[in-house]
This record gives C-alpha cells, sequence and structure tokens, in this order.
C-alpha cells in the first residue's frame, strides 16, 4: 500500500511554464505527523509540496504517475481548494483507480459540498486526522466497510455517507516527531513579503487548540474549546533533534503558545540550561503577557512575537469576542518592547458589521501610537467553520445563492452585510495607513536604531537585500482577509 500527499498550491494559474518556489510557504507539518504515522505501521509514503517546490499542474500530475500511489491525500486551505481539486481531477483521468482524499479545515467544513461538487474526490476526513487515516487506510487495504471508519464523509454510488465524529486526540505526547526528511525542499518563513528566518527553518507544534471563542475563528468547531499541550519535555526533545539534525530557526504553530505562561517559561529554562542555539517566532495572547514570560522567551531566542491585537474599538473586540481589552494590547506590545522582544508584529481586523469608518480609522492610527515593528491590516471575511458564516446564513446575508458561490474562498463581510463600509473603501484606507505608517520619521529611526543593535535584524537585511522591490510591493497591496492562515496546515 502506498499513500501520496500533496500540499497544493494556492495560485490556479498553474500551466505557465516559468515559475518561482513559494519561498516563503511553510512545511505541510499536518501532513509529515500523518505520514509519519503510516510509515511506522509499513504504509509506503511520499510528500510533494507544491508550491514549495514550484511545480505546474503538469508537473504535479507527472509527480504522482512517477509515485504510482493507491491512495492520493491532498491537504488544503480555502485557498489552495480549487486547486487541490484541479489537480485530483487530472490524475483521475489517467489513473481512475486512485483513492482521492481530502483534509484539513477546508476539507472538515465543506465535506458534502466537495463531494457533491467534485467527483474526483473519494473521501473527507474531517477533524484532526492522525487516527482516522491510519484506520482508513487499513480498511481500504483489507477491502472492508468505510462506516466503519469514525470521521470521514464517503460517496457510495449517489449518496453521501457521513461516519460520526472522531474524539480528539487527548494525549498529544503520543504522537510522533514529525519526520522532516520526507520533504526536499529549504524553507524560510516570510514576513511581509521579507525573509523572516535566513537560515535552516521549519515549524513545530507544542499544543493544540483554544479555549477561546472568536467569532472569526474556524478551530473553535474542530477542538470545542479545548486546549491540549504537550509535556515541556517532550517539547524539548523535538527541538534538541531538530537543532542536531542543523536547524537552527523555528517557528511554532500553536494557536495559543503562552496560554499557561509557566509551561512556557519552563521550556524556554531548560532550552538555556542545555545551551541550545536556537531562535523562534511565536504567536501570543494579549492578556498573556507577563515581562517574565516574554524575558524568558527573548533569553532563550525567541525573535519575533505575533499578536492578535485585532481593534483599538473595545465594542469591536467584544463582537468578536476576542476576550481581551485595548488596554492589554497595548500593555502587551510595551512589555514586549521592555523585555528585549527584536520584532513585534501586531495582527488588525478591519471590517466588522456596523463598524464605523471612524472606528477602522482609530484601529490604524493605534497601531501608531505603541511600539509595534509591523502592523498586518486584514479585512474580515467569512468562511464555512466560522461561527459568523453560520449567523450570517441565519440572519439571510448569505443567501443560499451567495452561499453556492463563496464557499470555497470565503467572502468579505464588506462584500455581503449592508451595515458595514464599502470593501474597496477599507483596501484605499489600509494602502493609505500603510503608506503613512512606513513614512514617520520617528518610526525610521527607531528601526534603524534596533537593528544596529540586533544581529538577527541584521541577518534578516542581509537576506532580504536583493528582494526589497518585491517586499516594497508587499507592504504597499498586501491585503487579505482573516480567516484562512498557513498556520492551519498544523
Amino acid at each position: 500500500m502506498k499513500f501520496a500527499f500533496i500540499s497544493p498550491e494556492a495560485n490556479m494559474e498553474l500551466s505557465s511554464t516559468e515559475r518561482s518556489k513559494a519561498i516563503g510557504s511553510w512545511p505541510p507539518l499536518g501532513i509529515l505527523y500523518i505520514a509519519t504515522i503510516l510509515r511506522s505501521e509499513g504504509v509506503e509514503v511520499a510528500v510533494l509540496d507544491q508550491a514549495a517546490e514550484g511545480y505546474t499542474l503538469e508537473q504535479t500530475v507527472r509527480w504522482v504517475e512517477k509515485q504510482s500511489p493507491d491512495i492520493l491525500g491532498f491537504s488544503a486551505l480555502a485557498s489552495s481548494g480549487k486547486t487541490a481539486a484541479r489537480i485530483a481531477g487530472k490524475v483521475k483521468e489517467k489513473a481512475p483507480d486512485i483513492v482521492t482524499v481530502f483534509g484539513n479545515y477546508y476539507a472538515t467544513f465543506n465535506d458534502e459540498r466537495l463531494l457533491n461538487s467534485y467527483p474526483q474526490v473519494d473521501i473527507v476526513v474531517r477533524g484532526e486526522g492522525e487516527v482516522t487515516t491510519k484506520e482508513l487506510v487499513e480498511t481500504i487495504e483489507k477491502e472492508d466497510n468505510l462506516r466503519n471508519v469514525r470521521g470521514i464523509t464517503f460517496r457510495k454510488k449517489e449518496k453521501i455517507i457521513s461516519t460520526p465524529d472522531r474524539p480528539l486526540i487527548k494525549d498529544i505526547d503520543e504522537l510522533p516527531i514529525p519526520d522532516r526528511s520526507l520533504l526536499k525542499v529549504e524553507y524560510h518563513s516570510t514576513l511581509m513579503g521579507a525573509i523572516g528566518a535566513p537560515k535552516k527553518f521549519t515549524t513545530l507544534l507544542s499544543s493544540r487548540g483554544c479555549p477561546y471563542h472568536c467569532r472569526f475563528c474556524g478551530c473553535q468547531q474542530i477542538v470545542h474549546g479545548t486546549w491540549r499541550p504537550k509535556s515541556v519535555e517532550k517539547t524539548f526533545e523535538e527541538l534538541q533533534l531538530l537543532e542536531s539534525e542543523g536547524y537552527k530557526q523555528f517557528l511554532f504553530v500553536d494557536d495559543s503558545l503562552t496560554i499557561n505562561q509557566k509551561r512556557i517559561i519552563k521550556l524556554c529554562q531548560k532550552i538555556n540550561k542545555e545551551k541550545l542555539d536556537v531562535e523562534w517566532i511565536c504567536e501570543g495572547r494579549v492578556n498573556h503577557a507577563s515581562y517574565e514570560m516574554i524575558r524568558s522567551m527573548v533569553k532563550a531566542g525567541c525573535k519575533i512575537i505575533y499578536y492578535g491585537i485585532e481593534s483599538a474599538s473595545q465594542r469591536i473586540l467584544d463582537y468578536y469576542q476576542k476576550q481581551i481589552t485595548v488596554q492589554q494590547s497595548r500593555k502587551a506590545v510595551e512589555t514586549s518592547r521592555k523585555a528585549g522582544m527584536d520584532i513585534i508584529v501586531g495582527s488588525f481586523i478591519v471590517g466588522a458589521p456596523t463598524e464605523t469608518w471612524q472606528e477602522i480609522v482609530r484601529t490604524f492610527k493605534f497601531t501608531q501610537e505603541i511600539p509595534l515593528d509591523i502592523p498586518q491590516y486584514n479585512i474580515l471575511g467569512v468562511f464555512p467553520g466560522m461561527a459568523l458564516w453560520d449567523e450570517f446564513k441565519a440572519q439571510g446575508y448569505l443567501t443560499r445563492e451567495l452561499e453556492q458561490q463563496h464557499w470555497e474562498m470565503g467572502v468579505a463581510v464588506a462584500n455581503v452585510h449592508p451595515e458595514t463600509v464599502p470593501y474597496e473603501e477599507i483596501k484605499e484606507l489600509i494602502r493609505q495607513y500603510y503608506r503613512q505608517y512606513l513614512r514617520r520619521p520617528h518610526f525610521l529611526l527607531a528601526q534603524l536604531a534596533r537593528t544596529a543593535k540586533s544581529p538577527y535584524r541584521v541577518n534578516i537585511l542581509k537576506a532580504n537585500l536583493t528582494r526589497l522591490g518585491d517586499i516594497t510591493r508587499g507592504w504597499r497591496d498586501f491585503v487579505a482577509f482573516e480567516g484562512d492562515t498557513p498556520k492551519r496546515e498544523a
């Protein structure tokens, strides 16, 4: 039995003969967990990261032909689901007996839509895929009844069948360390178009889930408010192994890394005690950002921290059910600066229902009042799996026609909700405030001073000297939907 995995490209222009590799892509960690488990069970596995390899549609299909798998799996986000379906269709034309399996958030929340829309898709794995995929492979190999596999949706003749949900993995310490040797490409995380990790880089996961219930996040419908951490010992074991393999820079893709501050402090103390020479990036919540924790993170090699600040309007934060305050955001950024964090990134979401033009502008101005290095402005979008998607359907803003039109790629709230600042106006405001943000003399002088004192920043600068044009365009044109982030691959 052979199982081939593809992490598909987001760009639909796949027939071009000249393509550049997506240097900013992250390793498909979710695929690696599943592939590592299957390999330990004696299944032959192969993995293709289409974006990182820069493969065209034709090259991808040829790769599948060369691998000649029994099962072909896709891990897709909303941005890459159509690409995955297109690849599956081309593969099925030449090898109709291959079993095609889709997984990840996009597939979980669109299982029946996928099977009804794309006859080339055979099975959808919902939720966490490790145990489900292992059982699925065993069932297919034995030609047993797929109804016995929990957590899948499949087509039987003209009927769509969904088996009961699979319970979440309780102890994620039981998961293996993902075998990154299955990938043959070099990764470099990017930050607004700039290479943020010029050394040997990968991602890792120290916890799963989140106990919060933000309305713009699809995580809750999978984890149901649970947070499951790995032990400090298991997390450190993986870090130590990766350092021995030459990795120097890491991104923690946890949804809620800093919730247990004592756990993070303990991990950082162990990194320092064992003298691991590593640099890392993570996300944090502004209501979990004590000076003691941030300072311990800095001493242990944390170079960049992302905060989901979202808005400078408490009314909008409450609408998002973010469970933070504007003052907590200000304090978290100031504390991180005081603790010596090299780069502080703030993520903001604008375009919520009833959010006024003045509230949006207030958020943009707030980014200039706090000592951020980089603001990321996102326009609120809705996707299947988000609480807002279901609410908009119930309220009539997402009609059946609109739902059919946008279930794959999502849609900006401003394009479907009448009590919202128009989408094009928001985009123009974002462009204006990015330019204004970058042109402030005080900001530029502060960045120069921080760079002069930071070897990490200097290395980033050196790595990006030949890419300044791309970076400038990235800052000028950056507009994204909130709700389809790369970390979902985890």
